[in-house]
């Protein structure tokens, strides 16, 4: 690798070194640098400036600069730890680390749970996940009518809130997922080799099934 490369590197903005980033998070030092060669292109994709924009990510996820989608808005804005509009280098492989294989499990629960709480309040609300699932199907460019799309919202909202108080909390949505682990099932990238520029599907919806209606979105 040599200076040459050390030198390229921390041209990177939050630039931390492989081995800091290797004992915090599942990630070998070999493949934070691996991540590197990622982050540049997307960190230049549009704006030459080594920081991931949210027009960047979007150019990534769907191939369009200018689609929006409340799904990867809301992928953007947990990678963006910082909260000052961009992903940086160390932001990036933390956040990505949570789709490691060797991941702790309640990581990625805890993710998913952050990517449905839009609000930030702490709890799951009914409007909430209806626009999440919104989101996922359109994401997954998958067409279900008005009234298939409200069963599976209103079937999954009364499953997973047992308190019954109209909110699911950490606790609600960790025996929901332990009941349909394939919410998290696109939350583990096998290899390192398929974290590439299309990037994956973060979150599935539940199976349902009701009568003869069954759906199930993996966004594969």
């Amino acid at each position: 690798m040599g200076c040459a490369s050390s030198k390229r590197s921390k041209q990177l903005h939050g630039y931390e070194d492989p081995s800091v980033l290797a004992a915090e998070t599942p990630f070998t030092a070999s493949e934070v640098e691996s991540l590197e060669e990622l982050y540049k292109k997307l960190s230049n994709s549009i704006i030459a400036d080594g920081l991931i924009h949210k027009e960047e990510f979007h150019l990534a996820l769907f191939k369009n600069r200018n689609q929006r989608n409340l799904f990867a808005d809301r992928v953007f804005d947990l990678f963006d730890l910082k909260r000052n509009g961009v992903i940086e280098f160390g932001e990036f492989v933390r956040s990505l680390g949570i789709f490691h294989p060797n991941a702790p499990v309640a990581d990625k629960i805890a993710f998913a749970f952050k990517l449905y709480d839009l609000r930030q309040t702490g709890f799951i609300e009914h409007e909430e996940l209806k626009e999440m699932v919104l989101a996922l199907l359109h994401e997954s460019e998958l067409v279900l009518s008005e009234d298939i799309v409200e069963m599976i919202v209103d079937k999954t909202f009364s499953e997973a809130d047992t308190k019954g108080d109209g909110k699911i909390d950490l606790e609600e949505w960790k025996a929901f997922v332990s009941k349909y682990p394939s919410l998290i099932k696109n939350m583990t990238l096998p290899y390192l080799k398929d974290i590439s520029i299309a990037f994956p599907s973060f979150v599935v919806l539940p199976e349902i099934e009701d009568s003869d209606v069954r759906v199930s979105v993996n966004g594969d």
